[in-house]
């Protein structure tokens, strides 16, 4: 059954084949450089090319694909440039948000429970660290209450997942590493300081920031 035929309405259609191809894009199975034309999403769906058009516009806003005049849209293709932004983009997001929690020493439930969730994984390098690692950055960001500081942060995520799938998750760290970089930085907030918080939080994504870049240049 098509997404057509079940009746959710054009938005609603629009939102479920957008939901779908950015979920594709970021698990990697739509490589980077590739071409998705109106044609593609609506044979690939199952929809009528006016809704396969809005998700594709949809996804072009949000960064994950790119057109150029009068090209069909793209899959955005990493470079170490755009790793590197990408990374410096979240250090800067996530500083300030530290800076704030460790001011009033308020460690975010969301961010523990993530780095604990992490610490119940087996030992070695595995792409499931992905999605808690990602969680508890996010908890610091959203720890802080700011509505438009957290939408900004999860604009930038998109782009740091479509990093990791583009190089299949290859120079992961083993999660019980991870999560030790993790409650440093959080003892260091529960302490109140900020600019210690901030030192460690710096050093763990310039590690994850060269790791990709190596990858990418592989």
């Amino acid at each position: 059954m098509t997404l057509e035929d079940r009746s959710l309405g054009v938005v609603g259609i629009v939102d479920a084949v957008t939901r779908r191809l950015r979920a594709r894009i970021l698990a990697g199975e739509i490589a980077g450089h590739t071409a998705l034309t109106e044609a593609k999403v609506s044979e690939l769906f199952g929809v009528a090319r006016p809704s396969a058009k809005a998700a594709i516009e949809q996804l072009v806003a949000s960064g994950l694909l790119v057109r150029t005049a009068h090209r069909s849209a793209r899959v955005v293709a990493i470079d170490p440039e755009m790793v590197r932004d990408v990374y410096r983009t979240r250090t800067r997001l996530e500083s300030a948000a530290l800076r704030e929690l460790a001011a009033v020493r308020t460690v975010p439930a969301g961010a523990s429970d993530a780095n604990a969730e992490m610490l119940r994984m087996p030992a070695g390098p595995s792409p499931e660290t992905v999605d808690p690692d990602l969680r508890f950055h996010t908890a610091l960001i959203d720890g802080i209450a700011s509505e438009r500081t957290s939408r900004m942060y999860r604009s930038v995520l998109d782009e740091v997942r479509l990093c990791m799938a583009q190089v299949q998750g290859r120079r992961l760290l083993d999660a019980e590493v991870i999560a030790g970089q993790h409650a440093e930085i959080l003892d260091a907030v529960a302490i109140g300081d900020g600019d210690r918080a901030a030192e460690l939080l710096a050093a763990h994504l310039r590690s994850a920031e060269e790791r990709l870049v190596e990858a990418v240049g592989e």
